[in-house]
């Protein structure tokens, strides 16, 4: 090997291109099984981030199921999920581009069953018996108004906006028949609560029209969370709750429920998307499941009987969308070295086979920061957790006694978690030598109820407070440089960065992605999923409205401590265009260094292959300039406008 060059960190030559990156990457997710073929779902960031179904026959035959003009996605809650589901060989999917229902034989054209484009259809599943789709619908007919969320059927070989079967609540999810078709359960929930706070597990029977009756509550409530309620082939009943702090799984027995194990890990995360499936029936006496602890996922099995727990090596550390049929266990994983990639297991002979990869790319381990979990102390005793990656590649060492920039990753959600699966975008950063430290502050999840309610009424302060000492940690046991360090992140975690960069002092640049700059103006505009969490997160509105303006950045612009760059979809409906040019006017006004992105086309998250290279590209650009390093690639320069170069060096980098 030959001898490493020395070069200042931030300005080493990476293989881990932007053009690499988006080159044929695709996302990965809601796979399935149907009568021996696998399908599931490429988000194509070539194909304008649209989603294409794909189905691996049991010959080995790959197809896309859907054209390249055919989007399967919903908008549901708006994060979507549960867009498809197959059943003896014909797909029923949910068109993005105009809400439709469709249904897709093979070798046909795609058959509407649906009209109506103000009624959106999310979490399908198929009733064979009764010849119907049943899912949820979010009806948005009524302009102005708060849309309405029912669960409802459709018939399979007709045209229908669909029929009620369930109404009056604010949320619905999780539609599931027993294997007899006699009874249905569902969960439900209403304002103010998101799923991970609190929803309510039902039971009913189906009637001979196809109605529900005789509905029972059956677990949950106000605090305690049920995810992914599920029937056994024998009737019963099982689910996942939080009752004892952590998800666990449970079964209803004789009109009671036994904890089939309980343990301080996680089974199941986050409900933000419908469709997610943390564990399925191997057999009568045998459940395969994700369990979480640490930020780290393994793949079990457990026995129905007496909650032995006995793990499935995979050389997986992050696992979604577990699926289990005819001896075979089909899932989405991936490590810390390993891109993420759709992969199918013997259950019998514990063989994996690699199905889809996300990337073709290969890379050299010696290029790749491998993420390092950390733990460190934070407000009012308490420790909080992170994932931490080092400079890192193989051709390059920094001068003597220089440290490196540090970026800070504030997650999205802020419900969700930091994971430690292969993420190009961090060795982006990492292998043109930044330190990045992806933080999972108090309200992430994976560590337990505890965890996720430190964040109930502090937003913007315990998030804040959390980065910001992770990244102190790290400058005091001198591993980062403290006069060179940023905050990034998106949505929530833009909101972070925006609060962070205003009401502390510790970071010297920042970069918000589609962040919240201003909570009033959040919870008057955001769709009905979201539109009563801040309540939550800061306090009752309008009684706390001081609150929300205590913690929105857009109201202090003069406090605001370091340049800062804004990117921002213009087509976003969760965080709208308004919140970034409302911060940028303010910036603008005050004369205060910024660059603001904003990308046509784009809704909350980028998926355009082109506005994923720019992005990137521009967020290290910005940093280059205000760390006063050189990049070695060549990339089109950002205007930061508000202060010249040479005054803007002078004060944020002495």
């Amino acid at each position: 090997m030959a001898k490493a060059q020395v070069a200042p960190y931030g300005a080493w030559a990476s293989p881990i291109t932007t053009d690499l990156i988006v080159a044929g990457q695709v996302g990965l997710g809601g796979p399935m099984i149907d009568g021996g073929s696998f399908y599931w779902l490429e988000g194509r960031a070539v194909n304008k981030g649209r989603s294409t179904l794909v189905r691996h026959a049991a010959d080995g035959q790959v197809d896309d199921v859907t054209d390249s003009d055919f989007n399967v996605r919903t908008r549901v809650h708006e994060y979507g999920g549960g867009s498809y589901t197959v059943a003896d060989g014909v797909a029923y999917c949910s068109n993005f581009d105009d809400n439709h229902i469709y249904r897709l034989a093979a070798n046909a054209k795609p058959e509407p069953l649906t009209s109506d484009s103000s009624l959106r259809y999310a979490d399908l599943i198929v009733d064979c018996k009764r010849g119907r789709l049943i899912c949820v619908r979010e009806d948005h007919r009524n302009e102005g108004q708060e849309a309405i969320n029912t669960m409802v059927s459709l018939p399979l070989d007709g045209n229908s906006d669909g029929q009620v079967l369930l109404s009056g609540n604010d949320f619905y999810s999780s539609p599931r028949l027993s294997p007899d078709g006699s009874r249905f359960a569902w969960l439900t929930w209403n304002h103010p609560n998101m799923p991970w706070d609190g929803t309510e597990l039902w039971v009913g029977e189906l009637a001979a029209d196809g109605s529900i009756i005789n509905p029972k509550l059956v677990a949950g409530g106000e605090g305690e969370s049920i995810v992914q309620p599920e029937w056994a082939a024998d009737g019963t009943l099982y689910f996942i709750s939080d009752r004892n702090g952590w998800w666990n799984i449970y079964q209803r027995v004789d009109g009671s429920d036994k904890p089939l194990v309980m343990m301080q890990a996680e089974f199941a995360k986050p409900q933000w998307s419908f469709g997610q499936s943390n564990y399925a029936f191997a057999s009568a006496d045998e459940i395969i499941c994700i369990v979480s602890q640490n930020g780290i996922d393994r793949l079990m099995r457990l026995d129905t009987h007496n909650g032995q727990l006995t793990s499935i090596t995979t050389p997986y550390t992050s696992i979604g969308g577990l699926i289990v049929e005819g001896g075979k266990a089909l899932m989405v994983g991936g490590a810390p070295t390993r891109g993420w990639e759709l992969a199918s297991l013997d259950l019998a002979n514990s063989h994996l086979e690699t199905i889809r990869r996300s990337s073709n790319v290969q890379l050299d381990p010696d290029y790749i920061s491998v993420a390092q979990p950390i733990e460190f102390p934070t407000e009012n005793g308490l420790t909080a957790h992170a994932l931490f990656y080092p400079p890192t590649n193989r051709d390059y060492a920094a001068p003597a006694g220089e440290l490196p920039p540090l970026v800070v990753h504030s997650h999205g959600g802020p419900t969700g978690a930091a994971i430690s699966a292969l993420n190009l975008g961090i060795q982006y950063y990492t292998s043109r030598g930044l330190a990045y430290l992806d933080v999972n502050y108090g309200g992430s999840t994976g560590y337990g109820r505890a965890y996720r309610q430190r964040l109930e009424e502090q937003w913007g302060v315990v998030d804040v407070d959390d980065c910001v000492n992770g990244a102190r940690y790290l400058v005091q046991r001198e591993l980062v440089d403290g006069n060179r360090l940023a905050i990034t992140g998106g949505s929530a975690g833009g909101y972070t960065t925006l609060c962070a960069v205003t009401f502390r002092d510790t970071f010297k640049a920042g970069a918000s992605h589609f962040g919240i700059g201003d909570l009033e103006t959040f919870v008057n505009d955001t769709h009905k999923f979201e539109s009563r969490y801040v309540e939550r997160l800061v306090g009752r509105y309008p009684e706390q409205i001081e609150r929300y303006r205590e913690r929105s950045a857009i109201h202090f612009p003069e406090r605001i401590s370091c340049p800062l760059i804004i990117f921002q979809g213009l087509d976003d409906k969760i965080v709208p265009p308004n919140q970034a040019q409302t911060m940028v006017a303010a910036l603008k006004e005050k004369g205060l260094p910024h660059a603001y992105l904003a990308y046509e086309g784009e809704g909350h998250g980028f998926r355009r292959a082109e506005n994923i290279k720019h992005a990137l590209e521009s967020e290290l650009y910005f940093y280059s300039r205000i760390f006063g390093f050189t990049l070695a690639d060549a990339v089109t320069p950002v205007e930061i406008a508000g202060m010249s170069l040479a005054r803007l060096l002078h004060r944020y980098h002495p």
